[in-house]
């Protein structure tokens, strides 16, 4: 069987995904679980991207989507000793109160967002149309989903923007001068390497953009060099997996092995 048969057969699903190749350069029991669907991450920084992108690339969505709920508004469901304390979004009581209200508007599809995380967001906005990364280089097709074969895999995924003749990822980031570091170590030169391979399309930009006032954006191309990295990265990540399917060695025995 090739990889696609075997991920089937193990997993229920052929294809692979910028985030599965990733934990593949890793360990590969996180690789298993996140296939398994084991493996979710929550932090404030993944909400606040998703508000940033939608808000971004699917306004319409996103004002529907949406719900502005404060914590003041929580606190004031929660006790007098919450509301005394000194920093009441750290108590208990706080976060069940604000995870009850998540559930409940959850069950109407709605997401709740701060007021500052809602304000943030579109500031942010703001300032990339009012410096012109908008109309240059955000402007085409958004949110555009495929499904590839890539070097004898499946590959699923979504690109921010298809423009005309390039594609362009936004990212927000606590440094645009430290983004370079954030390319290398969370692998988005994978994900630049899929889109380009699978559009054939050479130029590939990341619009990054501070999340700390006055919100400085960058517009950074990746280069041949990087593409060549997320190559070699992606054939590596392959080839992990493939050696896991075919050995199906228990996850827990794996370890890395480089030099330095």
């Amino acid at each position: 069987m090739n990889i696609p048969e075997k991920l089937m057969e193990r997993y229920g699903k052929s294809h692979l995904s910028y985030s599965s190749l990733k934990q593949a350069l890793g360990d590969m029991a996180q690789f298993d679980r996140y296939m398994k669907g084991e493996l979710k991450y929550k932090s404030d920084a993944l909400s606040f991207g998703t508000l940033y992108d939608m808000l971004l690339f699917e306004r319409d969505l996103a004002m529907d989507k949406y719900v502005i709920v404060s914590q003041d508004k929580i606190i004031a469901d929660c006790s007098d000793k919450t509301k005394d304390s000194k920093r009441p979004t750290l108590t208990k009581e706080y976060k069940e109160a604000k995870e009850k209200v998540e559930l409940e508007y959850a069950e109407q599809g709605k997401i709740i967002c701060a007021p500052d995380d809602w304000k943030m967001a579109n500031d942010m906005i703001d300032r990339l149309d009012t410096c012109g990364l908008i109309n240059s280089h955000l402007k085409g097709d958004y949110q555009v989903g495929f499904t590839e074969e890539l070097d004898g895999v499946q590959v699923k995924g979504f690109l921010d923007c298809l423009g005309d003749g390039f594609i362009s990822d936004s990212k927000s980031t606590k440094s645009v001068e430290k983004f370079r570091y954030s390319v290398r170590d969370f692998s988005y030169d994978i994900q630049a390497y899929i889109y380009t391979k699978v559009f054939n399309i050479k130029d590939f930009y990341w619009v990054a953009q501070e999340k700390t006032y006055p919100y400085l954006p960058a517009l950074i191309k990746c280069t041949d060099e990087t593409l060549f990295v997320g190559g070699m990265k992606f054939t590596n990540a392959l080839t992990r997996i493939e050696e896991f399917l075919e050995k199906d060695y228990n996850p827990i025995t794996d370890y890395l092995q480089y030099e330095v």
